[in-house]
């Protein structure tokens, strides 16, 4: 058994991420109440250090600082030492984000604060070289015992710049909604817009998945060729590059460089999650092989990786693993070199070569190559005097070959914690990806983490658990995860006309708005009233790489508005997409999933209901369309449900479309209702 120099605090966490710190020689606590009551009653100022398992430069700063005896002697003497999980307790890495954002002009991870006793931050950044982190402990500690009051001075005023960000103004205008405004906040977003090599004008490259879903959406309801073909270049460049996975499905984080090749080489679920289901709508529209082969490989991945026996996910694969030699470093899993290749691929080297560019072009650095195409199958072909059919046979050879072969690496550290918000990110994946293929493993997976989620974290009063690891459900749940889990069941019941999840998604919005709602702003808090209090209670509203938990909120609130028949629901969707409306204008990138929401209130947005004994065989006739603009409510049998009552014919299965509160007569075929747009 290893013996350790040094053991903290940190060894009694399940969090991967604090155990990796457990053996630092830096006296580490965890985020707790106690924690923050010991530096009060120690008069102490604090250092809050938030991470992540896959962080790259997290493991950097570790391993120069916090290793160091010298580094952990300044920081044990001077200063109650707190490490956090920035994915455990995402509510305080948002008020610290805030605070160095505000200080700095700009945020990221690793995120180093240091705060009073009381945990008001009076200084911060990201990553700090050695040299820089210890002279600037020295100095802020120097000054707490000789000026303490010009620290005070500062943390009160950044404190109410802290709490000042969240403030909404309430929306005093008219509520209106309309098309225009949709198309005047686009054109704006469009100056940005990389047409030559997909995504934005900026490096580096995040595939920022609920954009393209609403550019896609929009596209097509406005019938804009123009920026479809935006959305399928910007799908197939980031597909074809290297931050895709070509040899294992699935992908990274974020692109270093503006063709999508060199990814930051994490993978994180809520990425793949969310791109599952913006490839399997992508495919929807355009019928493109390829992002089907996209949605497979990476579910295969998701099953082979990142799967538990309990149906449930865990969170991430770290960007760095073991060289043969030993050394830890970046993408050393996933890279190769030409004379591996050659050994591998032998008589095949040459198209491989040529199909994954193997030269100046998908050359990364230190002779490894990352994988990355050019071409589609059909010009490749064309190109290569080859067909289609040998193509196809000889990449799925050459897939096998590399990841027989990769699986003997060194794999990258898995961040093994089960998330439940993330969780139902991915079974919302599955599902879209069962709606659209048919395939029937995807809706038996998506099925089983439902009840892991309802089994595990889910509580008798209707609350739910945040974390999972080792058997135990801990942290109570966030915004976030009531939001993606409400979103996630009322898709599944859509998928399976199961009202069972339906109404956990009704008891779960009940319980938000007891818990979590501001009525004077017509907003949702982060964190419930249950929670401990931080130095503000955030609001989040900006849609990010995942979209903030208020547009997921909103969007499901006019939802279930239609299925139980609840004016009040639609009302708050509707005034909270009215206090929004402001900040749209002149960053709809940052808002595109309340824009989403927009057009449903700004197009014709349908009722769609099947019921009769062939309603799942109609359901998926219906799948084969690409309707956005719908909600389906579905039942075999006779039902009091609002949208089904009244509505069952024996012997017959009808599809009936309302729209307005207006309803069509019902018909038999779907024929008879499509095409809707």
């Amino acid at each position: 058994m290893q013996q350790h120099t040094y053991t903290n605090d940190l060894i009694h966490e399940t969090s991967p991420y604090l155990l990796q710190h457990a053996h630092n020689p830096v006296n580490w606590k965890p985020w707790n109440e106690s924690t923050l009551e010991q530096a009060k009653k120690e008069n102490k100022l604090i250092i809050v250090s938030i991470g992540y398992a896959a962080c790259h430069w997290c493991h950097v700063m570790e391993h120069e600082s916090f290793e160091d005896p010298k580094v952990a002697e300044i920081m044990n003497s001077n200063y109650i030492n707190i490490k956090v999980d920035r994915e455990e307790r995402p509510d305080v890495d948002q008020v610290y984000m805030s605070a160095v954002q505000m200080m700095t002009g700009s945020g990221g991870w690793p995120l180093n604060v240091v705060t009073l006793p009381d945990g008001r931050p009076v200084w911060g950044g990201t990553y700090f070289p050695k040299a820089n982190w210890v002279d600037a402990l020295k100095q802020i500690s120097n000054l707490y015992q000789k000026q303490p009051d010009k620290l005070e001075e500062y943390a009160s005023k950044l404190e109410q710049g802290i709490k000042a960000i969240d403030l909404i103004e309430t929306n005093t205008d008219e509520i209106h909604f309309d098309n225009d405004f949709i198309a005047t906040s686009i054109k704006k977003w469009q100056s940005t817009f990389d047409h030559q090599k997909g995504g934005t004008k900026r490096v580096p490259k995040f595939m920022m998945p609920n954009n393209y879903h609403f550019l896609l959406r929009y596209a097509y309801q406005t019938k804009d060729e123009k920026l479809l073909d935006f959305v399928k270049n910007t799908l197939t460049k980031i597909s074809f590059g290297g931050v895709y996975d070509h040899v294992g499905g699935g992908f990274a984080r974020y692109s270093t460089d503006e063709k999508w090749h060199v990814p930051h080489f994490e993978k994180m679920l809520y990425d793949n999650a969310q791109l599952v289901s913006l490839y399997s709508d992508a495919f929807l529209v355009t019928k493109d092989q390829w992002y089907k082969d996209v949605v497979y490989e990476t579910l295969d991945f998701i099953s082979r990786e990142f799967t538990t026996t309990e149906g449930a996910f865990y969170s991430s694969l770290d960007a760095d693993s073991m060289t043969p030699e030993g050394e830890l470093e970046e993408g050393a899993f996933y890279v190769w070199t030409k004379e591996e290749l050659k050994k591998l691929l032998l008589d095949d080297y040459s198209l491989f070569a040529e199909y994954y560019n193997i030269n100046t072009y998908g050359f990364w650095e230190k002779g490894n190559y990352v994988l990355i195409r050019k071409d589609s199958d059909h010009k490749f072909c064309l190109d290569n005097n080859i067909n289609n059919e040998e193509l196809a046979k000889k990449v799925l050879r050459w897939k096998k070959i590399l990841l027989h072969t990769r699986e003997k690496r060194s794999l990258p550290r898995l961040d093994d914690k089960t998330l439940t918000s993330w969780n139902a990110l991915m079974l919302k994946g599955y599902l879209d990806a069962y709606r659209v293929f048919g395939e029937k493993k995807f809706l038996e997976a998506a099925i089983h983490n439902a009840h892991f989620i309802k089994d595990k974290q889910l509580k008798k009063d209707n609350s739910l658990f945040h974390n999972y690891k080792n058997g135990k459900s801990t942290i109570n749940g966030y915004l976030e995860d009531y939001a993606i889990v409400i979103e996630a069941f009322i898709t599944l019941y859509q998928n399976t006309f199961d009202t069972t999840w339906l109404n956990i998604s009704n008891q779960l919005t009940e319980y938000t708005l007891t818990h979590f709602f501001n009525k004077d702003k017509n907003l949702f808090y982060f964190t419930s009233d249950q929670d401990p209090k931080l130095i503000t209670r955030t609001v989040e509203y900006t849609d990010n790489v995942i979209p903030a938990s208020n547009s997921i909120m909103a969007k499901n609130l006019f939802l279930l508005s239609h299925y139980y028949d609840r004016s009040d629901y639609k009302e708050i969707s509707k005034r909270m997409l009215h206090n929004i409306k402001p900040q749209i204008g002149s960053y709809a990138s940052g808002y595109s999933n309340w824009l989403d929401l927009m057009l449903n209130f700004s197009f014709d947005f349908y009722e769609l209901v099947i019921i009769g004994k062939d309603a799942k065989t109609k359901l998926k006739e219906l799948n084969k369309t690409y309707i956005p603009n719908k909600l389906i409510a579905g039942s075999l049998s006779d039902s009091d449900q609002i949208l089904l009552k009244n509505r069952f014919v024996e012997n017959k299965t009808l599809f009936y479309l309302c729209v307005n509160n207006a309803c069509k007569y019902p018909v038999e075929e779907l024929s008879d209702i499509l095409p809707l747009n």
